[in-house]
């Protein structure tokens, strides 16, 4: 067992504290990555907040780069040294969806709480999102690493590991935009942004950001939005409606607020589709009028992690990236160590930040 710093969660919706805990060595199948650099993502603010439950104390951080330091039995295609990111997807590539390319629905259970990590004393620590990577040190399944160029800085290439899969996937993999279709994206923070220069790569029309903050309006401008609209207007969808002339062919939900769900169907055209990014917290609900949606013939569709396959994924945005044609570098808006972990979390819940990231060196 290894002694290394996380940041551990004791309590819902309260600080982490930073402490040291003990990491096992891999086992078979998995890796251990030395990491570099960890985002912050709402998925793990909303779990820290206790939004969708989870066993205590608990270690979270999904969105993380670094090299491998050690590798289990069975591994092959890896070295120590390599640089790679380390994400939540975790395959076992046998089970039906893993077999039909959805790696991000494997249905094959993993036991978060008898993870590779333990408490100083020997107390069991939750695995939180199978990676535990608001630490030195990760212990993942070999599923959730993918290949790095080595000299890719790692504080942008963490972010593929959630952020960008996730806004960028939702349209090129869920949606599968099309040259010339119109695209609404509600919400102009870190995945929304992804999602709008997703909508970009894939050689969308109009590209419609929406969100509360005019300032972010003109960041959605930077990143390839062709239009911008705040929804604080009276009715945003009608703004939007004039701009493309019938509506949208796809609109991106990329926040987890139940405002924007239930006004999200208003801004489709005919057969448009509804695609569902952001995560609200569990129990929360919206509604819609099924007869609207039935006689347009919309849908209504959801999309985690982008639908990604790793190794079909990860390989193109890296050229892309390399290319100029992804922005990675642009979405980092704030550097912190592991002890400001909490002052980060503070300010991405601010809904200032595109991206925080935590490094570790």
């Amino acid at each position: 067992m290894a002694k290394i710093r996380a940041a551990v969660c004791h309590e819902f919706n309260a600080p982490l504290v930073i402490e040291d805990v003990e990491l096992r060595a891999p086992e078979t199948g998995e890796v251990e990555v030395t990491l570099e650099a960890c985002a912050i993502c709402h998925s793990d603010i909303s779990y820290i907040d206790g939004g969708w439950g989870g066993a205590l104390p608990a270690v979270y951080g999904h969105e993380a780069a670094g090299r491998i330091s050690a590798i289990g039995d069975g591994v092959t295609g890896y070295a120590v040294g390599d640089a790679v990111l380390v994400t939540l997807i975790r395959s076992c590539g046998t089970c039906t969806p893993c077999a039909t390319g959805t790696a991000v629905h494997c249905d094959t259970p993993y036991d978060r709480q008898n993870g590779p990590l333990s408490a100083a004393d020997g107390g069991a620590m939750e695995h939180g999102l199978a990676c535990g990577a608001f630490a030195e040190k990760a212990v993942v399944h070999r599923s959730q690493i993918a290949k790095l160029p080595d000299d890719m800085s790692m504080e942008a290439a963490c972010l593929m590991a959630c952020g960008v899969i996730t806004g960028v996937g939702a349209v090129v993999n869920t949606a599968q935009i099309r040259p010339g279709q119109n695209v609404v994206v509600i919400g102009a923070g870190g995945v929304g942004l992804n999602a709008i220069q997703g909508a970009r790569i894939a050689g969308a029309g109009r590209i419609i950001a929406v969100d509360m903050v005019p300032e972010k309006l003109e960041i959605a401008k930077e990143f390839g939005a062709t239009d911008g609209i705040l929804a604080t207007d009276p009715k945003p969808w009608s703004a939007a409606r004039k701009i493309t002339g019938r509506g949208a062919d796809a609109v991106f939900v990329t926040v987890g607020a139940i405002q924007a769900y239930d006004t999200a169907t208003r801004y489709l055209a005919p057969g448009g589709r509804m695609v569902m990014v952001g995560m609200p917290h569990s129990g929360a609900t919206t509604s819609y009028e099924p007869v609207i949606i039935a006689a347009m013939g919309q849908e209504m569709v959801g999309s985690l992690m982008g639908d990604t396959v790793l190794s079909r994924d990860i390989p193109w945005m890296v050229d892309l990236y390399q290319q100029g044609r992804l922005k990675l570098d642009e979405l980092i808006s704030g550097r912190w160590s592991l002890d400001q972990i909490n002052e980060a979390i503070a300010d991405t819940k601010s809904g200032a930040a595109r991206r925080n990231v935590i490094l570790f060196k």
